[in-house]
């Protein structure tokens, strides 16, 4: 294959920011230059100077905060940086081969569409998430939600070529847009090397939380569900890592259960301590409802550490976690379920432990980012014999 010119385009940067997408993108990008392609990393400018050091060129296109208080995206930074996205492809739409557009927010597909209308660059457009209009309205309200599920759809529609991160939505992309064929990206070797860390020992009453307090994350149910457990072992206990918006309610939470001396609150933690906290714990607990892949998973089976999630239809964490092998899924957040979750996982001690690490060396091998890279350059390459 020649090589490439390839464009990325998102508006967070890992690691200046530190969720999976950027993680996802920054990585995609890494491949595609280790495959021999020119990449530019079309994103926002959240620095002073120098861009961060990497092995593709970082093109900083807008800037500005693009969360509210409540941990939520803001309507103008969307507006504004798929303005600017827009703009920038406009005045180079002749130098690229291929654009890998993240659809969050979807304006970005819009606006990179327009700019590339006409010209040879091949588009492929990244949904980390298609909600159904019920779920938008939930969301967002009736007019706004309805608005947004127009603008999903549509988007949708002149995606160009597509890729999502779990079955789910790739099934919810072919509700929409029934022809389509999307590419699940296997996102397990973002995530190092398996295995322990051997000097941290396992504390097997210990439960996990580690990410960020917002309420998708429906961290105030964690409390009640420590108590079920600690009804049948008392040396259960739980350790939540992160800060946010939801702090104070799991604070409020811990005080009506009456559980504070078994649970700690640490906020944010550095990675070396994350990473001993992972090792260390009996289980990752996360009550999340809302998850686009859930990579904390992955990052804890790789220690041999277990997992609770719960079920749910926007949750595809759960498509990792398979009962009895790297954890459980809980039915639902209240109490007996997620207690009696964390329990099982505890109670199975070291054989679900090596059951875990067995698991994640499997599914790290075909379920990884590379495979999906070259399934995408294929791709390319066939556009372009047509």
């Amino acid at each position: 294959m020649t090589t490439l010119r390839v464009a990325i385009a998102y508006d967070c940067l890992y690691p200046v920011n530190t969720g999976g997408g950027e993680r996802v993108y920054r990585r995609m990008a890494e491949l595609l230059v280790e495959r021999g392609h020119k990449v530019d990393y079309l994103t926002r400018r959240q620095w002073d100077g120098a861009a961060p050091d990497a092995s593709f060129r970082v093109v900083p296109v807008w800037s500005g905060e693009i969360y509210d208080d409540a941990g939520g995206r803001l309507t103008s930074a969307a507006v504004g940086f798929a303005r600017a996205l827009s703009r920038y492809l406009r005045r180079h739409r002749h130098d690229y081969d291929l654009v890998i557009v993240s659809a969050l927010p979807v304006l970005n597909v819009f606006g990179a569409r327009a700019a590339l209308l006409g010209s040879r660059t091949h588009v492929v457009t990244d949904w980390l998430e298609v909600w159904p209009w019920r779920k938008w309205r939930e969301y967002s309200g009736a007019l706004v939600g309805s608005a947004a599920f127009f603008l999903q759809v549509t988007g949708l529609r002149i995606a160009g070529d597509i890729t999502v991160n779990s079955s789910f939505t790739r099934a919810r992309v072919r509700r929409y847009r029934r022809r389509s064929a999307p590419v699940v990206l296997g996102l397990l070797d973002l995530v190092g090397a398996p295995g322990p860390t051997p000097t941290v020992p396992v504390d097997g009453g210990l439960a996990l939380f580690a990410g960020r307090h917002i309420p998708d994350k429906q961290l105030a149910s964690l409390p009640a569900a420590i108590a079920v457990a600690r009804r049948s072992r008392d040396d259960v206990h739980l350790v939540v890592a992160g800060a946010g918006p939801e702090t104070q309610r799991l604070r409020d939470a811990v005080a009506a259960s009456g559980q504070e001396a078994a649970i700690r609150i640490v906020g944010r933690v550095d990675d070396d301590e994350l990473d001993r906290l992972m090792a260390s714990a009996g289980v990752l607990v996360n009550p999340s409802r809302r998850e686009g892949f859930g990579l904390v998973v992955a990052e804890a089976a790789a220690r041999g550490t277990p997992s609770v999630v719960v079920a749910g239809e926007d949750n595809a964490a759960a498509e990792l976690v398979h009962d009895g092998v790297n954890g459980f899924v809980a039915e639902s957040v209240s109490a007996d379920d997620l207690g009696s979750a964390i329990l099982r996982v505890l109670d199975a001690g070291e054989g679900l432990r090596v059951s875990t690490l067995g698991w994640f060396e499997r599914a790290r091998e075909t379920q990884n980012l590379a495979r999906s890279v070259d399934e995408l350059l294929a791709r390319y390459e066939a556009s372009r014999a047509r």
